[in-house]
């Protein structure tokens, strides 16, 4: 079931870029801004995202292990957690389509949370060598998104904290090329996946892959 899964959360994560520059797009400005151009901005870029990354795979040995450790690791509650875990990624793909906004309310669940964070990033900017870059994405990492949160229950479902770490591992680096993208290219970037025809097109995609994904766990 996780082998399945592995290649399904990596291209939720590839083809949800139009939401990675919804949500995404104002910190990555923020961190981005005023950074040196040439070779020490793509440093600063690889440990944003090194930083990011890093965070993803705490998430998902911390979810997985807690998993694990309780009630959850019952074959039953893995299973109804690996279907909700499709139900949202079909959720983020209509939304990425324009066809609902069910996953904007999931996501301000995540807000308590943020806000308490916020203020750490502050203190970091502006970013001047790439420890600062790999804290401030560490910090990013835990910004609500619902994507994230599809991924997390899928760690949470696997029950161990090795098999959560590669699950969230996996996500994020289907998101890694959209977001250094955005760093390099943001403009462009961003009037491209906002464009309808595109988000439209790969949030049917999103939505058909957690579509495939469900129907293998329930026939």
């Amino acid at each position: 079931m996780i082998e399945t899964s592995l290649l399904v959360i990596f291209l939720a994560g590839l083809l949800g870029g139009g939401h990675c520059v919804g949500m995404c797009g104002g910190i990555v400005a923020a961190l981005t801004f005023n950074l040196p151009a040439g070779k020490n901005r793509y440093v600063m870029l690889l440990g944003f995202n090194l930083g990011r990354l890093t965070s993803y795979v705490l998430i998902g040995a911390l979810l997985g292990g807690l998993a694990g450790a309780t009630l959850l690791r019952a074959q039953p509650l893995q299973f109804a957690l690996y279907l909700l875990a499709n139900v949202m990624i079909i959720a983020i793909g209509l939304y990425l389509a324009g066809l609902s906004a069910f996953v904007t309310r999931i996501e301000r669940l995540g807000q308590p949370i943020w806000r308490r964070l916020q203020p750490l990033v502050r203190r970091l900017l502006p970013i001047r060598h790439a420890g600062q870059a790999v804290l401030a994405g560490a910090v990013w990492g835990w910004v609500p998104c619902g994507l994230v949160y599809s991924a997390g229950i899928s760690a949470l479902a696997s029950g161990h904290a090795l098999d959560g770490a590669l699950i969230m591992l996996c996500f994020g680096l289907g998101t890694l090329p959209n977001l250094l993208a955005m760093g390099l290219f943001a403009d462009a970037l961003r009037e491209r996946l906002q464009r309808q025809a595109v988000r439209t097109a790969a949030g049917l995609a999103v939505s058909i892959l957690g579509a495939v994904q469900l129907a293998r766990l329930l026939f």
